[in-house]
């Protein structure tokens, strides 16, 4: 058997016995719990400190908050007005250097001829009146359309001719009656303005639609107009060359 042990001495041992919960620290003097020693750091270490509660960096400190990063603005167009006419241009050049060579080689700014033959020898097949075609006329006079057709109350061959100042003149050989050719080919506009001579034959000028102006020749059996917006010069040339 063990010696009694002293009321007031604490075992050595402070394991509980199985199922009982941990002996508490004992206190020191006055009821108060053992102070814990802080553990020394080596020499010429810091000691850690750990931070306590609220402890941040120095933006939370002073209440600051870090800026914002920069917004990065949307790349404008630093073209000056001289790099956009020198685009301008290179995008010109090839175009003006086709355009040339359309009109200079393949001749695109010049009217498309025909050969009226076919026309008119349709119009002396059918024999419906006297068929007349210009003689001595310069080449610079240019046939651009031909055409023989029927119409109500008669039939017209229609030759249209590109002058040399570049107008535009029809010859107009009908079978219609006057009454009813004049008024369908010069409209409500055109007026007789008197009688000229052209190569032994009595022609009626008349005025037109809009700027063109007209000469007029009747016969029984047919009517002959020149008509056009070209010169009266021009038109006299055409309507006296008609043979």
């Amino acid at each position: 058997m063990e010696p009694a042990q002293p009321a007031d001495r604490v075992p050595a041992d402070r394991t509980p016995p199985d199922g009982q919960p941990p002996a508490a620290v004992p206190a020191g003097p006055g009821d108060e719990p053992a102070a814990t020693v802080p553990t020394t750091p080596p020499d010429g270490e810091p000691a850690l400190v750990e931070p306590g509660p609220g402890r941040g960096d120095a933006a939370t400190e002073t209440g600051e908050r870090p800026a914002p990063p920069p917004r990065l603005e949307p790349a404008r167009s630093e073209r000056s007005p001289k790099d956009m006419a020198i685009s301008l241009l290179v995008l010109l050049i090839p175009i003006a250097l086709l355009l040339a060579f359309y009109r200079g080689f393949l001749g695109g700014d010049q009217a498309t001829t025909v050969d009226p033959t076919s026309a008119v020898e349709q119009a002396r097949s059918a024999n419906v009146f006297p068929v007349s075609q210009p003689q001595g006329l310069g080449a610079d006079w240019r046939t651009v359309s031909a055409r023989y057709q029927t119409v109500d109350g008669g039939a017209n061959l229609r030759i249209g001719y590109l002058t040399p100042e570049g107008r535009g003149v029809q010859l107009v050989q009908s079978s219609v009656p006057a009454e009813r050719l004049l008024p369908a080919e010069l409209t409500d506009q055109g007026q007789p303005q008197g009688p000229t001579e052209l190569a032994g034959r009595t022609w009626q000028r008349y005025t037109a639609r809009g700027n063109q102006q007209a000469l007029v020749l009747l016969e029984p059996t047919r009517t002959v107009l020149v008509i056009g917006d070209a010169r009266d010069n021009e038109l006299r040339e055409l309507a006296g060359s008609l043979r």
